[in-house]
C-alpha cells in the first residue's frame, strides 16, 4: 500500500534523494555538505560521520557538542555485521548519592554542575575512527575550525531553539559569553562564530583523546567545575572510555530491527514492536483510531519496563533478552483492551526474581553504513560553560534516580540512564535502513512508527518519516516519576476529527500537538547498491548523495 493511498500525501515533504556512491543525512544542511566532501576525498562513513558531528557541534549547539554523549550503530561491510559502540560518560567518583542526600536533594537537578558527567563524545570520535577511519583524523575537524572561526548563518529553527535556551541557561557561569556574546542569541540568517570552539577542535585533531581528556581541556573543565559547585575531576576524565557494545533486535514480518541494549532506551522500540506485530496492522487504518489506540498502549506497557529495568549494566541486572522476547510480549499484549485506554499499568516480571538532540547516517561506496546520535540531553545542556573552551557540559546526570534501590539509582562512576538512541534494520543478514529520530522519550515511539510505516504501510523512506505522528507522554520514567492518569496522547496534523473524537471516547487524554516529535534522517541501501536518502521535514537538515 503507497503512501499516497494512505494519506492522501499529505506529509510527504519531497522525494528521496538518490545516490551511488555516498549518502548523507543530518539536521543541517552544512554538515551533511561536510559529510559529502568528505565522502568525495575518499573517506569512509566513519570519516563522514565524525566530520558531520564536529561540525554539527558548532552550528547546532542547542542539539550537541563535544561536551555531550554519542552513541552509534556502524554496519561493517567487510565483516557483514553490524557493531555497536556505547560512548556515554559516567558520574562523578566524588560524588556519593549520600552527599546528594544530606544537600536536600530529593531529584537530580535538571541543570547546573550536580548534573555534569563526563562528556563521551570526543573519546567516541576517536574509537570510532581508529577501527574505521580513512582518512586522517585531523582533517575531519578542519570544516568546522574554519567555520568557528570565520561564522555561520544561523538556521530557522535551531535561531528559534537558541533563543529558548538562552532564556533558561543565562545564569550559569561562562554561558552567555559564549552563546550571546552580543547579549542575545543570534537570529535566523545571523553569521555567529565561535573561535573558542575553533581552538578546542585544533587541541583535539592535533592530540587526538588525550587533549580532551588528559590535558589542558581537561584541567580547564574540571577547575570550572570544582569552583563552582560540581564534583568532576580530572581523573574523572582520564578514566572514561567508550565500549564496543553488541547490538540486540528483534524480527518484525520478515525484518531485523536493531539497538543498542541499556543504558539506553532503545529496546524500548522492540517492545512496542513485538507486542503490535500479533495484530495485523495493515489492515487498520493508519491514521484511524484503532491503530492508535493499539499503538498507545503497546508504549505504555514498554515504557513501564522502561521506567522498572533500563539502567547501566555494569551496576543493575538488566533482563534484555527476556524483555524483548516473543513470550513476554505475548504476555504483555494480552493486557491490552482493544476498547479502552488503560490509566496505569504496571511493569511486567521478565523472568528477574524480583530533549535535544541531533542524529545523522553516513554511507560510503563500499557499503558501510553509519547510524549515530550525540546530545548535551535538554538542548545545550547543563549551563555549565568553561572559559575559553566555547562549548556547554552535559547534564545527562539529571536521568539518574534518587530511590533506593532502583537500578537506575545514583552511584560514582555509573552511567544514567539514556534517551539517545540509534537505530538500523536489516533483512536477511543485509543492510537496509540506517535511521534514527532524534528527540527524548519521543524516540522508541518514532522507531516503532517508522517500522511500522516502512513495513506495514509500504511508504518509501521520505513518506515514513513525514507521515503525521503518535505522541505518548506521562508514562512512568526511570527518575522514579508513575503513570497514575494514563498520560497523555498529541497528534500531529492528519488525523481527523472523527479519530480525535473517538479516541476520547475510549478514555484517551488529547492534547493538541504537545510534546518534541522528534527530527527523523535515514539512509536506505537498495538492492542494486544504490543508496536512497531521506530528511526531517520538521527540522533545518536534508540529505544528499552523490
Amino acid at each position: 500500500m503507497g503512501f499516497d493511498r494512505v494519506c492522501g500525501a499529505e506529509f510527504a515533504s519531497r522525494s528521496m534523494v538518490l545516490g551511488r556512491r555516498g549518502m548523507a543525512a543530518t539536521s543541517q544542511p552544512l554538515a551533511t555538505q561536510v559529510a559529502l566532501d568528505m565522502l568525495r576525498r575518499g573517506g569512509s562513513a566513519m570519516d563522514a560521520a565524525i566530520a558531520a558531528n564536529a561540525l554539527l557541534g558548532l552550528v547546532e549547539p542547542t542539539g550537541c557538542g563535544v561536551g555531550g554523549d554519542l552513541f552509534a550503530l556502524v554496519w561493517d561491510a567487510s565483516e557483514k555485521a553490524l557493531v555497536g559502540l556505547n560512548a556515554s560518560g559516567r558520574s562523578p567518583r566524588g560524588l556519593s548519592l549520600e552527599a546528594l542526600r544530606e544537600r536536600g536533594i530529593t531529584r537530580m537537578p535538571e541543570r547546573g554542575p550536580l548534573s555534569v558527567s563526563v562528556p563521551g563524545a570526543v573519546d567516541g570520535w576517536c574509537t570510532l575512527h581508529s577501527r574505521f577511519g580513512r582518512l586522517p583524523f585531523a582533517d575531519l575537524f578542519a570544516p568546522a575550525i574554519e567555520y568557528g572561526k570565520s561564522g555561520f548563518p544561523v538556521t530557522q529553527l535551531i535561531a528559534h531553539e537558541w533563543a529558548e535556551n538562552i532564556k533558561a541557561l543565562a545564569e550559569f557561569p561562562g554561558f552567555l559569553e559564549v552563546f550571546a556574546p552580543g547579549g542575545a542569541a543570534p537570529e535566523e540568517g545571523d553569521i555567529f562564530r565561535n573561535p573558542a570552539l575553533s581552538e578546542t577542535y585544533r587541541a583535539i585533531a592535533d592530540g587526538g583523546r588525550d587533549a580532551f581528556y588528559t590535558g589542558d581541556i581537561a584541567r580547564t573543565i574540571a577547575s570550572y567545575l570544582n569552583e563552582n559547585g560540581g564534583f568532576l575531576t580530572v581523573e574523572d576524565l582520564a578514566s572514561h572510555h567508550s565500549d564496543w557494545v553488541q547490538p540486540v533486535s528483534t524480527s518484525y514480518r520478515g525484518c531485523e530491527v536493531w539497538e543498542l541494549p541499556p543504558n539506553g532506551q532503545g529496546i524500548a522500540a522492540l517492545q512496542i514492536l513485538n507486542i503490535l506485530e500479533g495484530y495485523e496492522l495493515a489492515q487498520l487504518d493508519r491514521f484511524g483510531a484503532d491503530f492508535v489506540h493499539l499503538f498507545t498502549e503497546a508504549k505504555k506497557l514498554a515504557f513501564e519496563d522502561r521506567a522498572r529495568f533500563y539502567a547501566d549494566p555494569d551496576f543493575a541486572d538488566v533482563p534484555v533478552d527476556a524483555l524483548i522476547s516473543r513470550e513476554y510480549a505475548g504476555q504483555r499484549r494480552s493486557l491490552i483492551d482493544p476498547l479502552r485506554a488503560a490509566d496505569r499499568v504496571a511493569s511486567g516480571n521478565p523472568a528477574l526474581g524480583r530533549g535535544d538532540t541531533v542524529y545523522l547516517t553516513t554511507a560510503d561506496e563500499q557499503g558501510n553504513m553509519v547510524s549515530l546520535i550525540q546530545s548535551n540531553y535538554r538542548g545545550m545542556g547543563s549551563g555549565m560553560t568553561p572559559p575559553g573552551l566555547g562549548f556547554c557540559l552535559q547534564n545527562r546526570g539529571e536521568m539518574f534516580s534518587l530511590a533506593d534501590n532502583h537500578p537506575n539509582v545514583y552511584a560514582p562512576g555509573k552511567r544514567p540512564f539514556h534517551t539517545i538512541i540509534p537505530a538500523f534494520i536489516t533483512r536477511g543478514g543485509r543492510p537496509w535502513v540506517s535511521f534514527g529520530v532524534m528527540g527524548g522519550a519521543a524516540q522508541p515511539q518514532m522507531h516503532a512508527q517508522v517500522v511500522i510505516n516502512l513495513v506495514d504501510y509500504g511508504m518509501n523512506l521520505q513518506e515514513a518519516g513525514d507521515a503525521a505522528r503518535i505522541l505518548h507522554n506521562g508514562s512512568s520514567e526511570p527518575t522514579g516519576e508513575l503513570m497514575a492518569d494514563g498520560g497523555s496522547l498529541s497528534l500531529e496534523r492528519g488525523y481527523s476529527p472523527s479519530t480525535r473524537t473517538r479516541l476520547a471516547d475510549m478514555g484517551h487524554r488529547l492534547r493538541y500537538a504537545r510534546g518534541d516529535f522528534g527530527g527523523y534522517q535515514a539512509i536506505m541501501r537498495n538492492d542494486n547498491g544504490v543508496y536512497s536518502g531521506a530528511s526531517e521535514s520538521r527540522k533545518d537538515g536534508c540529505a544528499a548523495g552523490y
